[in-house]
């Protein structure tokens, strides 16, 4: 059976850190690509300082033609808060009931997870992914410790044995870089290179985004 990932976030802006995580997953699940869905109106966090457009625009850059990595627009292109069970229901629906969806998440995500929208209805559409992080564990108990302790598998091979209904804890590469670290120092005037990826950097640099002369916020322009 094929298997799909899904890799979402604001991406504001993308960094190493979240394709390296894009790599790994592909590799290690054996999955036929990765959709990497940038969040248009995220409902758990503030707004993301870079518009929609412009955070896709430097996401298809950085992604450039790297195998098995795709930049994907649907919640973009949808109305209303950006939530993950309309983009799983809309993937499932397209992929039918033959392909293996797998929803990646970091450790943090899961340990907020019962604040998400339908968070329960997930397996029913996709597998869970989480991403072992240093310092974070899984709850050990709690309504989303109950909900994963009949669905935890060992091996990436059981995630394709089924469409749906699985959960796997996967430890990869985790680089110390994060988004609002990478906005801290463009805002402050250091240098971001090697954090942020040279197309996506390039991108970044030309609209001036993140710094104090960055007058393009909440402004859809690619």
């Amino acid at each position: 059976m094929d298997a799909i990932g899904l890799f979402g976030g604001t991406f504001d802006p993308v960094h190493i850190g979240h394709l390296r995580t894009a790599v790994e997953l592909r590799e290690a699940l054996g999955l036929k690509r990765v959709l990497l869905v940038p969040s248009a109106r995220p409902p758990h966090r503030a707004p993301p300082r870079a518009s929609a457009a412009q955070r896709f625009a430097m996401l298809a850059a950085a992604i450039g033609d790297e195998p098995g990595l795709v930049a994907d627009d649907r919640e973009l292109r949808r109305d209303g808060p950006s939530y993950t069970i309309d983009t799983l229901a809309e993937l499932r629906a397209e992929l039918g009931s033959d392909v293996a969806l797998c929803l990646c998440l970091g450790m943090d995500a899961l340990a907020g997870l019962a604040s998400w929208h339908r968070w329960r209805e997930f397996t029913d559409l996709a597998h869970l992914v989480v991403v072992a992080r240093p310092g974070w564990q899984a709850p050990a108990s709690g309504p989303v410790a109950e909900w994963l302790a009949a669905r935890w598998v060992r091996h990436p091979a059981a995630l394709q044995a089924a469409a749906h209904g699985r959960a796997l804890l996967r430890e990869l590469t985790l680089l110390p870089v994060s988004s609002s670290q990478v906005r801290a120092d463009l805002a402050a005037g250091r240098s971001v290179r090697y954090l942020v990826p040279d197309a996506a950097l390039a991108y970044l640099h030309r609209h001036q985004l993140y710094t104090a002369a960055d007058r393009g916020h909440g402004q859809d322009s690619p």
